[in-house]
């Protein structure tokens, strides 16, 4: 399946350092015209040329932290990390981009969407990981809805700092320190109404902080939801089996994502970010009345998944049976 005709072609429109090492761009047609909108957390994939250093055209997932309601501009904010991009980042291409510079994208999608009927949002972020709950702050602000926001960021170095101030005011604590935030955050968690949901978004070992006080404090898993991108906030996973129909049957390793195992076995799928978020690699599966695919991506929607005839075959992988094989038939 190719999502070529989704794509929207942009141009740079406005570029800032948000902060130390943190590009902010605007873009927006050509012509000026309305851009699709989105749900508050959303994020869209940016195609991200080969050259520099990079063998192939990458494909990025970078939130929307702009306004979601019919906007002109799709605004991201992205964290210079030249070490991860050897092979497999895009950042410094970001950092490169100049206003009227061509920019290729695939529309929003979310998989982090506020929880509409929630009593209260609290939004727990670290660093650059506040720019998909920025959306959600918006959104809050305008209907009148209750939140709460701890961010925990270096002085001086807090992306989106102002903004954030301005559309939270006193709703909102800063914290400049881990020490400080693990202090402050079980105390936070622990005072809140029923019907609550936490949000939390920033690296990983964050995230699991966030959780594991969350569930410390009597949280239910339904009410934290947590915002990642891409494979390396994912484990190896399990072996699975795998048989293509009118192919062969082989095994998926741990850490070897199917993907991969078709491309050794020299089945071909269209693929470009390698990460779950770009829909290029949507392989068919024979849906199975147990086990079936394990859902690790940020494309498919919830009906596709609960349909089971479907996956991503750079980051899903196989659920066992009652009988502990894992196993899934393919039409690449």
């Amino acid at each position: 399946m190719s999502v070529g005709s989704d794509r929207l072609d942009l141009v740079v429109a406005a570029v800032s350092e948000e902060a130390p090492g943190i590009r902010h761009v605007r873009m927006r047609r050509a012509d000026g015209g309305a851009l699709p909108p989105f749900t508050p957390g959303s994020h869209i994939v940016v195609e991200i040329p080969a050259g520099r250093g990079r063998a192939r055209t990458l494909a990025n997932a970078y939130s929307l932290t702009g306004e979601p309601r019919e906007p002109v501009d799709y605004e991201i904010s992205v964290l210079r990390c030249p070490t991860a991009d050897g092979g497999a980042g895009g950042s410094e291409w970001i950092h490169e981009l100049a206003v009227g510079d061509p920019v290729t994208v695939l529309p929003p999608r979310s998989s982090f969407p506020p929880i509409r009927f929630a009593r209260k949002h609290v939004l727990v972020a670290a660093g650059i990981g506040i720019t998909p709950l920025l959306s959600h702050l918006r959104s809050h602000a305008r209907w009148g809805h209750e939140v709460e926001v701890i961010y925990l960021y270096r002085d001086g170095m807090g992306a989106h700092a102002d903004e954030v101030a301005r559309l939270g005011g006193d709703r909102v604590t800063v914290v400049h320190d881990r020490a400080s935030f693990l202090e402050l955050l079980p105390e936070r968690l622990s005072g809140q109404p029923i019907g609550t949901h936490v949000y939390t978004c920033g690296p990983a070992s964050f995230m699991d902080t966030v959780v594991d006080i969350a569930v410390d404090t009597g949280w239910p898993d339904s009410r934290i939801h947590l915002e990642h991108f891409g494979i390396d906030a994912l484990d190896a996973g399990d072996p699975f089996t795998v048989t293509v129909t009118d192919g062969p049957t082989f095994e998926v390793a741990s850490g070897t994502s199917l993907l991969e195992a078709l491309e050794d076995h020299g089945i071909a799928v269209p693929n470009l970010c390698r990460q779950g978020v770009c829909g290029e690699c949507r392989v068919t599966v024979v849906p199975s009345d147990d086990g079936g695919p394990l859902h690790r991506d940020l494309y498919l929607s919830e009906e596709d998944k609960a349909s089971g005839s479907c996956l991503m075959a750079c980051v899903s992988r196989a659920l066992p049976d009652a009988n502990g094989r894992a196993h899934l038939e393919v039409k690449p």
